[in-house]
């Protein structure tokens, strides 16, 4: 059946010639008419497909119905066939009973009483047409639905959400597969409104009351509640539900979607929980107004930054907590927040309720109608950065930002005021535009050792003032990143003021040193007076003696010289070691055995009133040094220890390992950082007070009565100490005693073995060996005193005047076995004659005589094999045993120094 059956009509009128009259008048009508002779051609005829049927009363009275009605109840939903039956009596109950029947069965029907006017007929078939050709156009449309409707079951099958739909009146009744499968339930468990059975009961108020008015309404749905699983879990669910209209706007039907968001809504309430937990602990203050400026919220901040409460700020206006200057830039800000703008930086100040204003930097964007803005206090900040700015223009001290290539970036005003050159012709030059040209390549290097990553450099510079003068700076330069950062002091009065200084000072020492040479020089005539005195006037009286030819009492003068010249010999000695000139024979020495060997001697020295300790460490370290000049040094510490004691007392003589660092030994002058042997000696005497102790170690100064002491002990033990390498110090308290240390370096090494002894007593050269000694003096009397000594002993002696004369001699032929030299000679010194004749004789001895020896002892290596030192005065007998000893010993024997052994 189609459209085109829908124009035909089938006629039904078994009498007379109704039929034939009622189709001429359809065809004219344009409505094609086929006549059917009885009931089962009629219902034959429908099957086949008809617009509508005119029936008479009559041709379906007493004729059996079923067919028709068959017919009728096979109809698709869609279809509503239409008849126009034609009566005598209308188709009123009243008039016409029987037509109430027949409206039963035919369902669809037109009653058209007869007679009746053709118009009306063709009107009424024409409606029946029309009629039926709408239920062919909704038959169409439904098709549409059917298979548009199967289309979306598919695909709401397929999808991963929850898929529903509902009639217009919104009670629920389809679910795709994933409703049923994540509820456990059945379709008919949910339709209608069995659905909110698994809405959290929390939840169900709401989503129901929603879901009506939606259907009330027609609006869109959507929520958010929980719905049950079929474990028996809640999971958050957004749900959505639109509605689907006809052509005229009607609502045919719901369709709604679940979508778990469980996930979603918990990571939303820990991000509202955090949210919350910033709000409540951030620092900087955080506010939530309209567009006009009322708050409508506050964090606890505001209490804290402004001592508001926020029931005192929520609901205000925050035009009546801001600093009037502020209002009007406040509110153009609002104007642009208004707009949809964002506010990324904007100060104001706010009032604080104990009185004053803090200054807050805003962040502030505009949403849902509200502003929310997070404010920052820089009150101190800002305050500092005004500090910082007045530190930089107020400061004397010139400040200068530059870059890693020495280009100036900023300068301070204190620049300009030492300098005169302005900031703008500063900026953008290089700073060694400024400096001094005589200083340029040291500032240049300076630069390259700061871009080489020094982290700081402390210089002093010469910069050109504008005028042409020149100004000393004293610069410390940080490097931070790529930038310098320097910071430099005017010294150059300061570096004047010095200098002056140093010239006053120059010349005040050189007072001083006049003054201790004048104090020096004095004391040494007093005592050499002395001493010449006797050697003279005994030397005189032998000499009258002689003349007169009496030789009684000779010895005894003549013993009276010897005595004052040996006691003139040890002050000698005893100068020399305070000038540190003094010969030292410096070997391994272990100072415990050396200080336990002088135990019974100083045990006599001390007396029985005076106890002595020692306290001796183990395993005491070696040090390199004179051995006899250390006991000389220990003795004369404990001579004036016993001195310091007259009462009697207690001397205690420690010995230590000391390691000085370089912080410790820069307490002491001159001392290198480095591994220490110290003798402690310790007294409970009477003490020196600090002036005292700081002119202790001065030559000639004593504290002993006139006459019991030259003031040359502790000089010559401060000297010894300081040519050992050495340091000597005084620890002391009046009435309570004193401390002297002695601290010698470390040897790392063995104890040296001494030289055997020789065998033999003779110092005379053995018969027939006529051994040959050069003898190198410039003091005729000392050179002609050794020649002769050397000439009975049996040795050929030759001698020289200075150092080239003794050279020519080494470069003659003839045989030379031994070097008899000073060392201080004119021309060439001792040494070099002895280098240049070893040169030339390899197997040459050398004996080196000395008043003092400049560097001599404390040059290593100065006496190599085969040579020695004796020290002047020295006694002929100790000559003698020296040129002996020497010239028997075998070359590569080291020999050692001699001193005369003066009391």
């Amino acid at each position: 059946m189609n459209r085109t059956s829908a124009q035909r009509a089938i006629v039904l009128a078994p009498h007379g010639r109704d039929a034939a009259i009622a189709a001429g008048m359809l065809r004219e009508a344009g409505i094609d008419a086929v006549p059917a002779v009885d009931l089962p051609a009629l219902v034959e005829a429908l099957r086949a497909g008809a617009g509508f049927a005119l029936v008479t009363e009559e041709s379906l009275r007493g004729a059996d119905l079923h067919p028709l009605d068959a017919f009728l109840k096979e109809q698709e939903e869609w279809s509503d066939f239409p008849f126009i039956l034609l009566t005598q009596r209308g188709g009123g109950l009243e008039r016409n009973p029987a037509a109430v029947r027949l409206l039963e069965t035919l369902g669809n029907v037109t009653f058209l009483e007869r007679p009746f006017h053709p118009t009306t007929l063709i009107s009424l078939a024409k409606s029946a047409v029309r009629a039926r050709l709408r239920q062919y156009e909704a038959r169409t449309r439904l098709a549409a639905i059917n298979a548009s409707e199967a289309q979306f079951r598919a695909f709401a099958q397929a999808m991963a959400n929850h898929v529903w739909t509902a009639p217009p009146d919104g009670k629920l009744d389809w679910f795709n597969q994933r409703t049923l499968d994540y509820s456990g339930l059945r379709q008919a468990a949910l339709a209608g409104d069995g659905w909110a059975t698994i809405v959290h009961v929390d939840d169900l108020p709401d989503a129901a009351a929603l879901w009506a008015s939606s259907v009330a309404s027609g609006t869109d749905y959507e929520t958010e509640f929980r719905i049950r699983r079929a474990d028996g879990e809640y999971r958050w669910h957004l749900v959505r539900a639109l509605p689907i209209r006809a052509d005229d706007g009607t609502i045919l039907r719901w369709i709604g979607t679940n979508t778990d968001i469980h996930e979603q809504k918990l990571s939303e309430a820990e991000s509202q929980r955090d949210r919350d937990r910033l709000w409540m602990l951030s620092q900087d203050l955080m506010l939530v107004c309209d567009f006009d400026g009322v708050v409508t919220a506050v964090n606890p901040s505001a209490m804290r930054l402004l001592g508001w409460r926020e029931e005192e700020m929520v609901g205000h206006n925050i035009v009546d907590f801001l600093h009037a200057d502020d209002v009007a830039t406040t509110a153009r800000q609002f104007a642009t927040l208004s707009a949809g703008a964002t506010t990324l930086a904007f100060e104001n100040r706010y009032a604080r309720k104990q009185g004053g204003y803090r200054l807050l930097d805003w962040t502030a964007v505009p949403d849902a109608g509200r502003v929310h803005a997070v404010g920052r206090d820089i009150t101190e900040e800002r305050n500092l950065a005004r500090d910082r700015e007045r530190i930089w223009n107020l400061s004397p001290v010139v400040k200068l930002v530059l870059s890693i290539s020495g280009e100036v970036h900023a300068v301070n005003p204190s620049w300009t005021k030492v300098l005169g050159w302005s900031a703008e012709e500063t900026i953008g030059r290089k700073i060694t535009d400024f400096v001094a040209p005589d200083e340029l390549p040291s500032s240049q290097a300076a630069l390259a050792e700061l871009a080489a990553g020094a982290p700081l450099l402390e210089v002093e510079r010469i910069y050109m003032n504008k005028d042409g003068s020149r100004r000393r700076l004293a610069w410390i330069t940080v490097a931070d990143g790529g930038t310098l950062y320097s910071f430099g002091r005017d010294v150059t009065a300061e570096r004047e003021a010095a200098d002056a200084l140093a010239e006053t000072e120059a010349v005040l020492r050189q007072s001083q040193k006049m003054e201790a040479v004048g104090q020096l020089t004095g004391g040494i005539a007093h005592d050499f007076n002395n001493l010449l005195q006797g050697i003279t006037g005994s030397l005189e009286i032998v000499q009258r003696r002689l003349d007169a030819g009496r030789l009684d009492g000779v010895d005894r003068f003549l013993d009276g010289a010897a005595n004052a010249a040996n006691r003139a010999a040890a002050l000698t000695h005893r100068l020399l070691a305070f000038s540190r000139r003094q010969p030292l024979d410096p070997r391994p020495v272990d100072a415990n055995p050396l200080i336990a060997s002088m135990e019974d001697l100083m045990r006599r020295t001390l007396g029985e009133q005076i106890d002595l300790d020692l306290v001796l460490v183990d395993d005491l370290w070696l040090t390199l040094c004179d051995h006899n000049q250390l006991e000389n040094a220990i003795l004369n510490l404990v001579i004036n220890a016993r001195d310091a004691m007259p009462d009697g007392g207690r001397l205690t003589i420690e010995t230590s390992n000391t390691d000085f660092d370089r912080t410790s030994a820069a307490r002491h002058r001159d001392l290198e950082p480095g591994q220490y042997v110290c003798i402690r000696v310790t007294d409970t005497g009477s003490g020196m007070d600090a002036d005292t102790i700081a002119r202790a170690f001065e030559p000639f100064f004593t504290t002993k009565p006139l006459g019991q002491g030259t003031g040359l002990g502790l000089s010559m033990i401060y000297g010894f100490a300081r040519q050992s390498e050495g340091h000597a110090t005084i620890e002391s308290e009046p009435g309570v005693g004193t401390s002297i240390s002695l601290c010698l370096p470390r040897h790392v090494g063995a104890m040296a073995v001494d030289d055997p002894a020789p065998a033999s007593e003779d110092r005379t050269a053995p018969a027939g060996t006529e051994e040959v000694v050069l003898v190198v003096e410039d003091e005729p009397v000392v050179r002609g005193l050794i020649v002769e000594v050397l000439t009975e002993l049996g040795y050929r002696a030759i001698e020289a005047g200075d150092g080239p004369e003794g050279l020519e001699k080494l470069r003659a032929r003839g045989r030379i076995d031994l070097l008899v030299t000073d060392i201080g000679l004119p021309g060439l010194n001792g040494r070099q004659i002895a280098d240049a004749g070893r040169e030339l004789r390899p197997d040459l001895k050398v004996l080196y005589m000395t008043g003092y020896a400049e560097n001599a002892a404390l040059a290593p290596g100065f006496l190599q094999p085969g040579t020695a030192i004796i020290t002047k005065p020295f006694a002929i007998e100790a000559l003698a045993a020296r040129v002996r000893s020497m010239l028997e010993a075998p070359m590569e024997q080291g020999l050692e120094t001699v001193f005369d052994p003066a009391p």
